[in-house]
């Protein structure tokens, strides 16, 4: 038996010891092992960085180890006894967003880290809403380094209220998600459960992780794989890298990558280092395409079957709550949209109606501009060529987070295309 795939994106605030939770976990299932630890263990000592051992198997990147943060995307594998993860690893810090939003809009369910000594912070608040709108509906919201509040029930209670009405407040429903206490960097609750917290009754981390519900996969949709990185690779060829979010791809198959409309044909595809037959939704993989180059295609590019391509989009229609804005956002205002692993400036050129952000209702048609808290509806023209798709149809690209000034300024879905 197989067992099934999710994705899962580690986020929340910086230093609340996401990248200590994931090495943890990864350590305790046996994805790596423990001799590894103890060398990063030696290593960031010798680096003035106690404590950061676990941390460094996800952070590999040089300039991570040596400032102490998560800026890239890392992917890596760990099993459960009832699903294999992949461990998207989001950065926490402010300026590396972006990437937070790409680990997000891949994943199936999101493990939120809380540390019960600093409580919600802005990120944290920046990351649910994030999730809920990327279109995240199971969270595990872990509560860590209790070690460092003396396994405090009272304050293990106070944030977890916090998070509560957080959470509540975006709409996540009480069903979707998972309470867990935790110290990453002791133990204390992530496979076993912990002598020192004689007093929680919930799940340790892993059961929580068996306790999701597998979501179910787009496997009628038509293919979409939106494009992450593009190697050469000497000897193969060109291999794009991405996530499939619908339908599925075949050795064999003919393909065709949006915007750049040039087509070939799938002579491999590789998962987790192994040749598979076929990729289904979930699946991250590279594939090796015959009749294209290097150069022909890159990130943010979208592979399709040739039958049923991916939607350019001439101008679209969106629905997006502004999260945060330090002025009035007008016709004409022009920041950069993230929608699947594509960044394009993309134009406002028509503010349609303002809504009431909890009930949808219209508040008023044709405003001059919106502002933080507003939900509406805009019309918008990329300023170069955009797949997206109507949320409607495949809802896998059909969300997108907006930017501008180094954060988070609104997100929303796609409701109706002109396509190029």
């Amino acid at each position: 038996m197989t067992k099934s795939h999710l994705n899962l994106a580690v986020i929340g605030h910086v230093d609340h010891g996401k990248s200590t939770m994931v090495g943890r976990l990864l350590s305790e299932t046996g994805a790596i092992p423990a001799h590894m630890i103890e060398q990063y263990k030696k290593e960031a000592e010798a680096k003035g960085k106690a404590t950061f051992e676990y941390a460094w198997v996800m952070d590999t990147l040089k300039e991570e180890q040596d400032r102490g943060l998560t800026i890239d995307v890392a992917h890596k594998r760990f099993d459960t006894s009832k699903y294999y993860f992949t461990v998207v690893d989001c950065p926490g810090h402010r300026d590396f967003v972006k990437n937070m939003i790409t680990g997000t809009s891949q994943a199936d369910a999101t493990v939120l880290v809380v540390s019960v000594i600093e409580g919600v912070q802005p990120q944290t608040k920046e990351h649910v809403f994030l999730a809920r709108t990327l279109g995240i509906n199971q969270m595990i919201v872990a509560l860590n380094k209790l070690d460092d509040a003396n396994y405090s029930e009272k304050k293990y209670n106070e944030v977890k209220s916090d998070v509560t009405n957080l959470l509540k407040s975006v709409g996540f429903k009480p069903e979707q998600v998972q309470y867990v206490g935790v110290s990453a960097y002791k133990g204390d609750n992530i496979t076993k459960k912990s002598e020192n917290t004689k007093w929680y009754a919930g799940p340790t981390l892993l059961e929580a992780l068996d306790n999701l519900k597998e979501p179910e996969k787009p496997i009628t949709l038509p293919l979409r794989v939106p494009v992450q990185d593009v190697y050469t690779i000497s000897g193969v060829g060109t291999v794009p890298v991405g996530r499939v979010e619908s339908g599925k791809m075949k050795k064999g198959d003919k393909i065709i990558f949006q915007p750049s409309n040039v087509s070939g044909e799938v002579k491999s595809i590789e998962m987790h280092h192994e040749e598979i037959p076929e990729a289904l939704p979930g699946d991250n993989i590279g594939w090796n395409v015959r009749g294209i180059n290097k150069g022909d295609i890159r990130r943010g590019d979208v592979c399709g079957h040739p039958d049923n391509p991916p939607t350019v989009a001439e101008e679209f229609t969106v629905q997006i709550v502004v999260l945060q804005h330090p002025s009035a956002i007008t016709v004409g205002y022009t920041p950069v949209f993230h929608c699947h692993t594509a960044q394009v400036a993309c134009t406002i050129t028509e503010i349609k109606k303002k809504l009431d952000p909890k009930t949808g209702a219209v508040l008023e048609t044709n405003p001059d501009f919106i502002k933080a808290g507003d939900a509406a509806i805009l019309q918008i023209k990329p300023t170069r060529p955009l797949v997206v798709e109507n949320v409607k149809k495949i809802p896998q690209l059909g969300r997108f987070a907006i930017r501008d000034m180094g954060q988070t300024i609104a997100a929303g879905m796609v409701i109706d295309i002109k396509p190029r």
